[in-house]
């Protein structure tokens, strides 16, 4: 018996050490130097191929994609989880709370910030064992502490998906361990993120290179498993993460003069991948993207066709043909376009010049559109912002009296 119970007690532990190894690969070391993989991937200039299976280079100032490969299908996305998780955190708790750490917490397995039952920590600190080492047990402790339990976490998660208009994304758990119901695609990882680092505190968090923090009053010291913060130009962000279901993932903000954008890969093969490939994406979009003044452009076309069409603008039935046309707001005043299509943009107006009255306030009367290579990018309502009654019975009465009028004193002038 004694012995049966040491060899089932090794056992467990030779499976929990599979599962933790395999649970993040947040201290797995780069078998190349990270400067000479650098170096080696910022010289590629044409689109890459990666190893990925799926990616997504994307445009913070105006939403739209540069790089996408299965940037729609859901994926697995370990722990790149945990943005949504600290995003939940900072908007629903007080960062000097202290929590008390449960056993469920302190025995999540995976990557851990090495909590134990009954620790205190703040929501201060467990956010930076949540984004620096990726810690499950934070990721757990945070949700009890937020959500009652797993669930009502998970629940605030998943609204937060709703207000965000996020249709292919679910969530189960704080920390992005395998489960068949968690998922998310590159493209909404990039619009959560996106949103995320809108909040000043997190982009605190995640453009942190190491950090100590205090367990029970004693110090810990942290790194962030991001092996490009701090190493490529321009990153300033975001999260790791790896598990059996969903391969090595990587989120990466990264900044350089106007150009703003988050890089994604989900699904790839190795760390090393996942590094080579972040790299290659973002240095090919640097290379190959530049930010036009779109907002200029589209606002000089649409004041160059009121000039034009003003006066052929027709009421039929109403009171007055001077309508005051608009734009709706354009979002953004740049968008970037690949190097070699700047010479192809183009802007199209659809809009009648004849209407029936009456003609209410803010009425949708056409479009424009923006074209790059003859593909549609921007698409903008034109309105108008006064009402244009119809006219009464008197109304037409004095405008035969005036028109009668004027017809006599053509005819008096041409005696004369």
């Amino acid at each position: 018996m004694k012995f049966y119970k040491i060899f089932l007690a090794f056992t467990i532990s030779i499976l929990s050490f599979n599962y933790i190894v395999l649970a993040d690969d947040e201290n797995e070391e780069l078998s190349d130097n990270l400067s000479s993989l650098i170096e080696v991937s910022s010289s590629i200039s044409d689109e890459p191929t990666i190893n990925s299976r799926a990616a997504i280079v994307y445009d913070r100032t105006s939403g739209s994609i540069l790089f996408g490969k299965n940037e729609k299908e859901q994926r697995k996305m370990a722990s790149t989880t945990k943005i949504m998780t600290a995003i939940i955190v900072l908007e629903n708790a007080n960062l000097n709370d202290v929590v008390t750490v449960s056993s469920r917490a302190a025995g999540t397995g995976g990557s851990r910030l090495g909590l134990h039952t009954n620790d205190k920590i703040s929501i201060r600190d467990l956010l930076y064992g949540l984004m620096l080492c990726s810690g499950n047990d934070a990721a757990v402790a945070l949700a009890e502490h937020v959500g009652g339990d797993l669930s009502g976490f998970a629940s605030l998660m998943n609204a937060k998906c709703d207000s965000l208009k996020l249709n292919s994304t679910h969530f189960v758990t704080p920390h992005g361990l395998d489960n068949d119901e968690h998922f998310t695609t590159a493209y909404e990882l990039a619009i959560i993120t996106n949103y995320a680092l809108q909040n000043e505190t997190f982009c605190n968090y995640v453009g942190t290179k190491h950090y100590t923090v205090s367990i029970n009053g004693r110090p810990k010291n942290l790194s962030n498993t991001n092996e490009l913060l701090g190493n490529l130009n321009g990153v300033y962000g975001v999260k790791t993460g790896f598990t059996n279901g969903a391969n090595r993932c990587l989120v990466t903000s990264v900044k350089r003069d106007n150009i703003d954008l988050i890089c994604i890969v989900l699904g790839a093969d190795t760390k090393k991948d996942r590094t080579r490939d972040s790299i290659q994406l973002i240095e090919y979009a640097f290379k190959n993207f530049e930010m036009i003044n779109i907002k200029e452009k589209i606002l000089t076309e649409f004041d160059n066709w009121k000039l034009c069409n003003s006066s052929s603008i027709v009421v039929n039935k109403g009171l007055s043909n001077n309508l005051d046309l608009y734009l709706e707001d354009i979002p953004f005043d740049f968008f970037p376009v690949n190097c070699n299509q700047t010479n192809n943009i183009s802007i199209y107006i659809y809009c009648s010049t004849s209407f029936e009255a009456p003609l209410a306030t803010n009425s949708s009367l056409g479009y424009l559109t923006v074209s790059i290579n003859e593909k549609t990018v921007i698409t903008l309502n034109i309105y108008n912002s006064n009402f244009i009654p119809k006219k009464d019975y008197n109304d037409f009465w004095q405008e035969m009296i005036r028109n009668y009028t004027s017809y006599l004193e053509t005819l008096l002038y041409k005696k004369i």
